[in-house]
This record gives structure tokens, sequence and C-alpha cells, in this order.
């Protein structure tokens, strides 16, 4: 990919990640497993869009699901402080070269003068500030459910040079926090932030521009377990793809989900603060097996593999480019990758039990 430059437009000022824009296949069914399985409370529907949001959300939605024809996400928007801030994203677009739109009155309900962005990385995003405010579910304790969803968390972005985007995101003010590099120097993904936590978004290394998974935070572990609890009371276990665990970046309590069309969901809590202006960054091995599974259950191969298309501002799946950079599932569990447990450690001292879960030519 060419390199990008640095605009000398200032970078509009991100608050957080706020909601995504998922085009789902069917939308009752899509409807009911975010609202019905996950708990996610609906603030506006109709034939065509299901707006819904978190227990501790006040503004109108965290996710809109849109029916169309091909599974995919139309945006990865962003609240910035203030409507200034929109122009100011309009000029560093521009300034990139990149296709811009702006709506005075949105693109989605209960959002109000937006700029959807064609990114260079290939990402459809955008960027708001005035919201229309719904009440917040925190003291409605009636409506809660063991695994209550509380707010958006991040958005996890597949690309083929994780270095250019990151580069590309600081320009944009975000920071990294935590990233995973071999001896080589080869970065195989990196976790950026605007709030205070480990990451708004985070640059996977991987075939894209494509969209690993969107999540949601819970407040404790046991709100985890009990989603896991309720897909099996629903035989509908078969949606839990990874986890529960822990994983080792971030430090989070983690569950993954695929949806009715497969859109990977991250079910997350407990991170850590990272406000400081010092806040040190932090860069595990990639052949350290607890960089991504602090214990428990090893990386299935297609939470390497599998992502969801995203689609350009005319509505149509972006072209996928191929990375080129080495893979993070080869060099750690495919054939001939290493991994281990302890530093210094050899492949073979990996116990023969083991060997099954961490090696895709060892599984059945």
């Amino acid at each position: 990919m060419k390199p990008i430059p640095t605009p000398k437009s200032p970078p509009p000022d991100v608050l957080r990640c706020a909601y995504m824009e998922l085009v789902v296949t069917d939308l009752a069914r899509s409807r009911a497993f975010y609202a019905d399985v996950l708990g996610l409370t609906v603030t506006e529907e109709d034939e065509t869009t299901v707006s819904l949001r978190t227990i501790d959300e006040f503004i109108h939605h965290n996710l809109v699901l849109r029916q169309g024809p091909v599974a995919a996400v139309a945006a990865f928007s962003y609240r910035v402080r203030s409507p200034e801030d929109l122009d100011k994203a309009v000029a560093f677009y521009t300034e990139l070269g990149c296709r811009v739109e702006r709506r005075a009155d949105g693109y989605t309900q209960g959002i109000g003068d937006s700029v959807r962005v064609q990114d260079p990385l290939g990402f459809p995003l955008e960027f708001f500030h005035d919201v229309e405010h719904v009440d917040r579910l925190s003291w409605r304790y009636d409506l809660h459910v063991p695994g209550a969803l509380v707010r958006l968390d991040h958005f996890n972005q597949v690309t083929p040079d994780v270095p250019l985007a990151v580069k590309h995101m600081e320009d944009l003010n975000f920071r990294v926090t935590e990233d995973i590099q071999d001896d080589q120097g080869t970065t195989y993904a990196a976790w950026m932030r605007r709030k205070p936590t480990v990451h708004d978004t985070a640059m996977t290394g991987g075939d894209g521009p494509r969209m690993h998974h969107v999540a949601f935070a819970t407040h404790e572990k046991h709100n985890i377990l009990s989603i896991c609890d309720k897909l099996g009371s629903l035989r509908m276990s078969d949606h839990i793809e990874r986890g529960p665990g822990r994983h080792g970046v971030s430090n989070a309590f983690y569950l993954y989900l695929r949806d009715p069309d497969g859109h990977r969901v991250e079910i997350y809590t407990q991170d850590y603060y990272t406000g400081d202006p010092d806040n040190p960054v932090v860069t595990w091995d990639v052949h350290d097996n607890q960089r991504r599974d602090w214990w428990g259950t090893p990386v299935v191969p297609s939470w390497y593999t599998d992502a969801s298309l995203v689609l350009d501002l005319d509505g149509k799946p972006q072209p996928v480019v191929a990375r080129t950079d080495d893979s993070e599932l080869e060099v750690t569990i495919g054939a001939d990758g290493f991994s281990y447990t302890r530093k210094g450690d050899d492949e073979g001292e990996l116990p023969a039990w083991k060997q099954g879960e961490y090696k895709l030519g060892n599984q059945l």
C-alpha cells in the first residue's frame, strides 16, 4: 500500500467509538439475536432498520442493523467533541484525497450533522457530534438481564499493512496502548485509543479492509458467563466461536460470538485505565501463547481468517487486498509455527496433550 501523508489540516477531536452500522441479510433474525438474546435495548425501528443501545448509553444507539443484500459494515462511527470538528474532518480527509460526504440530518435516526468518509485504508468512517438523548438505563434494574451489555467498547479492523494503519490513526491523534511484534520488527496488531481505555479500535494484520469484530462491555466477568449459560439453554452454543477466557493483551475477560450473518461480536470486561500522557506501551512477542490467551483455550483458526466485508459510500463491498507481511496464524500455530508459554522453552516442551490445540497440523 502507498504511504499516507500526514495532512496539514488538524484532525477532528475524536471522543470515542460510538456506534456501528451493520448490514444484515435477515433483519428479524438479527434483531432477535441482539435484542432478545444479548439484551440490547431497541431504541427505534422500522421495516428496514433497528437501532439498539446498551444499558449505560445516553445517545440514541450503539448499533444499527440495516436490511441489505450483503452482510457487511456500513460505518465505524465516532463521536467528536464539537460541531466544528466536523469541518475539521472534511478538511482533513479532503486533503488526503478521500471521498467525503456530509448530511446535515445524519445517516441514521437520532444522529444529527454527520460526515462519512472512505478513509485511505478503505474503511467507511463516520464522525458526528449532535445526537438525540435517550434515557440512560443504568438505574432501571428491573430491565437488566444477567448478561447486561453496558457500553460499546471498541472496534477491531483487519488491514494488510498494520504500521501504515497505525501511522494514519496516529495522525488522527489515536495512541497505541499495546501491540504484537516479532524480533524482525514485523507488527501483527496494534491497539489504539482515544477514550482512556485500552482501545477504541485495533488494527489487526490480515487481508483487508475488513471488520474483525465489534465489542460490547459488561460490568463483570460473571455477566459473560451468564451469556454463555443463556446461549446453552437456548441451544445456541454454536454461536460461541472462542472463549470465555482472559486475554494477555488488554488483560480483559472475553467471549467471541458470531451473529446470524457471521459478524463477529466480542463481549469484553475488566481492561485498564490508560489516560495518563505517559501511559506505557505494552509490546507482546508474537510467539508468546499468552498474548492472546492468558489462560484457557487457544485461538481457533477462524478467528484469524474470518472477518466481515466493509462497504464504500455507495454501499458496495470494498475489494479485499491480500496481506504480504507474515501471518500471525502461520508463524505461531501453522505447520511450521512456533509458540511458547515460558520464554526459552523449545517447541517440544509443550505437553503432547496441548500441542493438538495449538498446532493446526495436530488438530482433528
